[in-house]
């Protein structure tokens, strides 16, 4: 064994299934397949009826095999994926933890290269990284996911310099299915907060409490196959005109309440003043684009001048087209 994998961090990967047999069994081949195999496996599964628990249990005996300990958790009912996933975190006991999908295919150097870049840098809190998209056949959709979730160049930039805060506090840019974390960030950011979906969650108080980076190629092919709890796909010209128009009342309240909680959350810690200020401007932004409703489209006009001058679209919207949202959306 070299010098480099001795210093690699212990790992545990927490999996969660729901009626996935379909796909599960590819998935667990992958991480039985990694060059660089992990030291324990949790499984939530959330009261799967279709089989799912039976390859689960197939796959103890080939893991346990190999030297890798698995542990099952199984909900007698439905919890929802969010506390599934919260479940299979507080029982991972690796320094590094990777969250698992059901139906996704892992490369299979995928926790050798993650595992060295904690090793390499002992401050590194989370990391995330692009996928390969594919059909349910695991054939290339041609596009990745950071393609699809349309990161840019500048983005990175901030991200790669150690300022991922302030990406995340705009939009979501870390996929759980491909994300790494160090053991300490469960117990400070569980349980997650309501509203918030734990991937975002884990994210946004990893980019506040220390360092998040992102890993500019794919480690997994991301299966996309219209069952996925959350997915990506490349957006259509006609995608983007609904989107343009469409009500916004529901989402900006539901922002909102995401925003309040991770006030409170910053308020019971006590520190952390720039990321509080930054949380109370999205808030009042938020706030102003809501108010726009009450108005005809015209009449917003100088509501979202006063927005553009204070730079909020750009720093917590998504800049020219949230401005141009806040003028064509119905009501």
């Amino acid at each position: 064994m070299s010098d480099k994998i001795a210093r690699r961090p212990t790992s545990s990967i927490a999996m969660c299934t729901y009626n996935g047999a379909a796909y599960v069994d590819a998935q667990l081949d992958s991480l039985l397949a990694q060059t660089c195999l992990p030291g324990q496996v949790v499984i939530a599964d959330d009261a799967s009826t279709d089989g799912t628990i039976e390859i689960v249990e197939g796959f103890v005996a080939r893991a346990n095999a190999l030297g890798v300990q698995v542990n099952v958790v199984r909900h007698p009912a439905n919890v929802g994926f969010v506390a599934n996933f919260s479940h299979a975190l507080e029982r991972s006991t690796g320094e590094v933890v990777f969250l698992c999908d059901q139906d996704d295919v892992w490369h299979e150097d995928k926790l050798a290269v993650m595992l060295d870049a904690f090793a390499t840098r002992p401050g590194l809190t989370l990391l995330h990284a692009d996928a390969r998209l594919v059909d349910r056949n695991l054939v290339d959709m041609g596009v990745s996911l950071f393609q699809s979730l349309q990161l840019t160049r500048a983005e990175f930039e901030l991200i790669h310099g150690g300022r991922a805060f302030d990406v995340l506090i705009r939009r979501s840019a870390a996929t759980g299915a491909t994300l790494a974390l160090r053991r300490e960030l469960i117990d400070t950011a569980l349980p997650v907060r309501e509203g918030w979906i734990h991937d975002e969650w884990l994210a946004i108080v990893a980019s506040i409490t220390g360092t998040v980076d992102a890993l500019e190629r794919p480690v997994i092919n991301y299966r996309q196959h219209g069952g996925n709890q959350i997915g990506a796909r490349p957006r259509t010209l006609a995608d983007r005109w609904r989107d343009l128009v469409r009500p916004r009342a529901a989402m900006f309240k539901a922002e909102l309440d995401r925003m309040h909680a991770l006030q409170v959350w910053l308020a019971q810690r006590g520190d952390f003043q720039s990321a509080h200020s930054m949380v109370a401007r999205r808030i009042a932004h938020f706030q102003a684009r809501l108010e726009m409703d009450r108005h005809g489209h015209w009449r917003r006009l100088p509501a979202i001048a006063r927005q553009w001058r204070k730079g909020n679209y750009a720093h917590f919207s998504n800049g020219a087209r949230s401005a141009w949202r806040d003028f064509l959306r119905q009501t």
